[in-house]
């Protein structure tokens, strides 16, 4: 691992403890898919937002991103100029693992968001963060999904355990189980780590997408535990705060076997 600067703090919290980005949007229409997400007018400014951040995490993720995700970054190629099309990433998923983009005004209800991830489709924002916020944002912007999200969905087998989770979301009804299901949701695809043939790595998207969480992640400050989701499903997480406990997959194969295994044995799946 390279010698880095230390990390950021993440961003401090709205005195009312509110951000109004973070208040889900319940739809009342279908969200347009693939060739219907419309590209925005995006300001100079906002391309440059995307441009530091892009080379930002492109000189910090080698040595500390999963193998799977730089492969599938690769493979999307995505502009780092200036912020990508929906409806071409949403191509290129579809080519790859069967998946599409949906563009969401924001962050989604949950069943809404779940409902979509069931049927192989990734509810994507348009909008980028401002520049006060390149360390870390709690709320979800189009880098965060573009970048941090789609290179996963890239992978075949991470591919199916998210529609798994989607599928398992769909079908609980109780409300101490679907709590659960959000943490271990947290902890795997926004929070994860693997340990690939060169070491531990970052899979979670939260944390690729933020250059502090990625510095903060696979220091001694965290305590990295082996992934069980009768364990994982029990800790607490806060966004406003670096994560302080991180739980490890072997595989991505063993994470979807592990999840269905965990899935059914509560009737999810």
């Amino acid at each position: 691992m390279p010698s880095t600067p230390t990390a950021a703090p993440p961003a401090i919290p709205p005195p009312d403890g509110h951000d109004p980005r973070c208040i889900p949007h319940k739809l009342t229409q279908p969200l347009p898919v693939g060739e219907a997400c419309v590209y925005p007018r995006y300001s100079p400014e906002e391309h440059d937002v995307w441009r530091t951040l892009y080379a930002r995490m492109a000189e910090l993720l080698p040595g500390r991103a999963a193998d799977e995700f730089l492969t599938g970054l690769t493979a999307l190629d995505l502009d780092r100029e200036k912020i990508p099309s929906l409806a071409a990433v949403s191509r290129q998923l579809h080519h790859a693992t069967g998946w599409q983009i949906a563009r969401t005004p924001g962050l989604l209800d949950a069943h809404d968001f779940f409902g979509y991830l069931a049927r192989r489709i990734f509810p994507c924002t348009d909008y980028i963060r401002g520049r006060h916020e390149l360390d870390y944002t709690p709320a979800p912007d189009c880098f965060h999904d573009i970048f941090g999200h789609t290179p996963m969905i890239m992978h075949p087998r991470f591919a199916d355990f998210y529609q798994r989770i989607g599928q398992a979301a769909l079908a609980c009804r109780d409300p101490a189980l679907e709590e659960q299901l959000t943490r271990l949701y947290w902890f795997t695809v926004e929070f994860g780590l693997v340990r690939n043939p060169g070491g531990l790595r970052i899979y979670g998207n939260g944390i690729i997408s933020s250059a502090g969480e990625t510095l903060h992640s696979l220091t001694d400050r965290v305590e990295q535990r082996p992934f069980v989701p009768e364990k994982t499903a029990l800790q607490p997480y806060d966004i406003w705060h670096f994560q302080d406990v991180l739980w490890v997959v072997d595989s991505f194969d063993r994470l979807e076997s592990e999840f269905v295994r965990w899935a059914k044995s509560h009737g999810l799946l």
